[in-house]
């Protein structure tokens, strides 16, 4: 088993909404297939969250099987979108925000730079 550095994952997508957490590896998989239409085998890592949003689920196929991480944070939680029919892809700092408890829509923030554009 290799370890991931799930920032570097070419897709990250949010299911938005509840996701029953009793479901495992195939339902999960499932959902993404025949719900949203989206390749489970795509470089991708997919998050889910239930009505406690101290608690998520990640799917993730490294190659040669699925990886299913769950996660219960002892104090916090998560701000997930509740859109329940919408699967939504992050950027590697939205990604960041949602795991430190903040909007993965922030309002404000510092946008990068372009490149030889010197003020």
């Amino acid at each position: 088993m290799k370890l991931v550095d799930f920032t570097q994952v070419e897709n990250i997508f949010i299911v938005c909404g509840k996701t029953d957490m009793r479901r495992q590896i195939d339902g999960l998989a499932a959902t993404i297939t025949e719900e949203y239409d989206v390749d489970v085998y795509n470089d991708a890592l997919f998050l889910f969250c239930g009505g406690k949003k101290d608690r998520f689920k990640a799917l993730y196929w490294e190659g040669d099987g699925f990886l299913l991480l769950y996660k219960r944070l002892e104090n916090g939680k998560l701000n997930w979108p509740r859109n329940q029919n919408e699967i939504q892809q992050l950027s590697a700092q939205q990604l960041r925000w949602l795991l430190e408890g903040l909007s993965v829509n922030q309002k404000v923030s510092i946008k990068p730079a372009v490149k030889g554009s010197i003020a």
